[in-house]
């Protein structure tokens, strides 16, 4: 019940967070609400954050998603689903989507307002996914299907109006291949091992593979397999596709484990109708980190080694042709809400910057000089002593240079998350700081049209698969800013950074090479460029086929190159991770809460020419004491 005086967004946000720990059945949860994907990390739940007028659709929607993540608190065995998760591409997401089905289906049948706010927050997602208007069968489709026949046979429901041409489409074949182990599926709803023996059972069904099912734990593992085990971990050390693929499943099956993984345990398709796989490119036993290769490729050849298969199906777009106009004022809607909760603080680093910038913008003037503007500050000499000579005075030259700021953000699937959300909101403030500064900024993203693989990989195929093909994706490089563009004009396209599916895998090299070309075709006499990144460049499609290192390898090449042979000034931030390997000038954060405070002190210290000689050593001193300073 609403107190006095209190918002009714406060008093909804209160009854959902107290209804969410009744279902749950866990009273010492945290709810918290925010821009970020909903999910569950150990004790915080985030659920979507609401607009402030609350509009039905909107109540529905949350309501809807804290109630799938309450029943999976209360009915599902995260171990458990991690030892029988099945490795591979599509396998893992219908796993992961079946057993979301159960658990509503165990909550729902009990409580009828659950199951409406449920088909209200899978209406309001296929929706955003646009399954409304597929008219073909895709495979990309599938695994949305199969969870909604399986919910229609556990609870009655009939599919949300948005995913029924999708489910016409495909039931005529899948009954005939799984209507029978939907029907076991259903017999097992309270036994979660037997469920999930039963859901690997109509993957198989469905021809697709699953690998082999890990039955124990580590600790409870014989000595043979333990020396398994062993040998397997020294033939990943070697390298080679064997070491990628159990890199691949590894990363899945820890991915579920539910304890670091912003997106919980549900993996949304993204928004070309693609389906987003686990985190294929992280290492096993190390949940949470990205792969990068270990060995230090200094010493190697700087040969012209690096090729693309074909470049027919690479993208270079802008933002706004990437999302619709409403959804585009809805996620920058999300990302304001997100700044005015570090306003404060970004606010007053930015506002350093700008007297710092500013100071160095300061005309001044040589005064009593004998040609030049006349001094009219000093004519009264001249009327009170007629014979005193003019003044004149002259402005110096200021040291500021006409300058542009390029902006390079990683939007690889890692950065999803805190991570992508802090870094559009750094980006937002430092475009609007700089701008009130006369520095020109281009705020630029990167990442791939698909997972593993996409068009190009198809033609690949196609042709023959010929050995070492080189880059097999398609790039996606995107214009959230231009240079020349204010930011007024541009602000709503950073808030495209928190859509789900836009995350995919990175090519770091090519990226690197394309924002540099950019900014030589500026006019401005100083050039930067700040790259943001999170680790090394990971997409499997190309390093299954080619060596493990070709893609960090041409990264570092192109670092050298700019870093030694070209006018653009190149600093980059790492999150996470040490990217001082890579880059000379570089700073390595931690806590991504430290982004907006690095970006500006490092920017400030370029401004000072002193500065420019600095060793890294020092700007990862500055990075930091701004991080205890936020």
């Amino acid at each position: 019940m609403a107190t006095d005086g209190e918002p009714p967004i406060e008093s909804f946000k209160r009854a959902v967070a107290s209804c969410f720990r009744a279902m749950a059945d866990e009273s010492e949860v945290d709810v918290t609400f925010s821009a970020e994907p909903p999910g569950v990390s150990g004790d915080r739940v985030r659920l979507p954050f609401p607009s402030r007028e609350l509009p039905s659709e909107e109540v529905a929607q949350v309501r809807g998603e804290a109630d799938a993540l309450a029943l999976k608190l209360r009915h599902h065995d995260a171990r458990l689903h991690s030892r029988r998760m099945p490795s591979g591409d599509v396998a893992p997401v219908l796993f992961e989507m079946l057993e979301q089905a159960r658990v509503e289906a165990l909550g729902t049948r009990r409580m009828a307002g659950a199951s409406e706010n449920i088909a209200a927050a899978l209406e309001d997602k296929f929706r955003r996914e646009g399954l409304h208007r597929v008219n073909d069968r895709t495979e990309a489709t599938m695994p949305d299907v199969v969870r909604l026949m399986a919910r229609q046979a556990f609870t009655g429901e009939a599919p949300p109006p948005a995913a029924q041409r999708v489910c016409e489409l495909w039931e005529p074949l899948l009954k005939d291949k799984i209507g029978k182990d939907i029907e076991t599926l259903r017999e097992c709803l309270t036994d979660q091992a037997e469920y999930s023996n039963a859901v690997r059972q109509l993957i198989t069904d469905l021809d697709i593979e699953i690998g082999a099912e890990q039955e124990s734990d580590d600790s409870e593992s014989s000595g043979d397999e333990a020396d398994e085990d062993s040998m397997q971990s020294e033939s990943e050390e070697e390298g080679g596709e064997s070491a990628d693929a159990a890199g691949e499943s590894g990363g899945e099956a820890t991915e579920t484990d539910g304890g670091d993984d912003d997106m919980g345990d549900m993996m949304p398709d993204d928004a070309d109708g693609e389906m987003m796989p686990s985190e294929g490119s992280e290492e096993p036993g190390d949940p949470g980190k990205r792969w990068r290769p270990e060995h230090d490729l200094s010493n190697v050849p700087k040969e012209a080694f690096y090729s693309t298969y074909t470049d027919q199906f690479d993208e270079v777009v802008p933002a706004e042709t990437l999302c619709d106009p409403e959804e585009l004022s809805r996620l920058r809607q999300l990302l304001d809400q997100q700044l005015s909760q570090l306003q404060g603080l970004i606010g007053r680093l930015a506002n350093r910057l700008q007297r710092r910038l500013l100071a160095k913008q300061t005309r001044s003037w040589d005064f009593n000089l004998e040609e030049g503007l006349l001094d009219t500050s000093r004519l009264d000499r001249v009327v009170t002593s007629p014979l005193h000579p003019l003044s004149f005075k002259q402005e110096q030259e200021t040291e500021f240079r006409d300058t542009v700021v390029t902006l390079l953000i990683d939007n690889s699937g890692s950065m999803r998350g805190r991570p992508i959300t802090i870094a559009a909101m750094s980006a937002d403030i430092l475009a609007r700081t700089l701008e009130r500064c006369a520095v020109k900024v281009e705020v630029l993203g990167f990442t791939t049209r698909a997972w593993k693989g996409g068009q190009s990989r198809e033609k690949w195929i196609s042709e023959g698969k010929i050995a070492n093909p080189g880059r097999l994706n398609d790039l996606r490089h995107i214009i959230y800013k231009g240079a020349d563009a204010p930011w007024r004009r541009a602000r709503k396209n950073l808030g495209l950074m928190l859509r789900e599916g836009l995350l995919k895998e990175n090519i770091d090299g090519e990226a690197l090479l394309w924002a540099h070309d950019r900014l030589l075709g500026r006019p401005e006499q100083r050039r930067i460029l700040m790259v943001i990144s999170d680790g090394a460049p990971v997409d499997d499609s190309t390093l299954s086929v080619n060596p493990g290192n070709y893609l960090e390898r041409h990264l570092r090449d192109v670092i050298e190159y700019i870093e030694t042979r070209s006018p653009v000034e190149l600093l980059a931030i790492g999150i996470g991770h040490d990217v001082t390997r890579y880059y000379r000038r570089a700073v390595t954060i931690v806590d991504v809460e430290q982004l907006g405070g690095t970006m500006m002190e490092n920017l400030a210290e370029l401004f000072d020419e002193e500065d420019m000689r600095r060793p890294a050593a020092s700007l990862r001193r500055a990075a930091g004491s701004m991080g205890r300073a936020g």
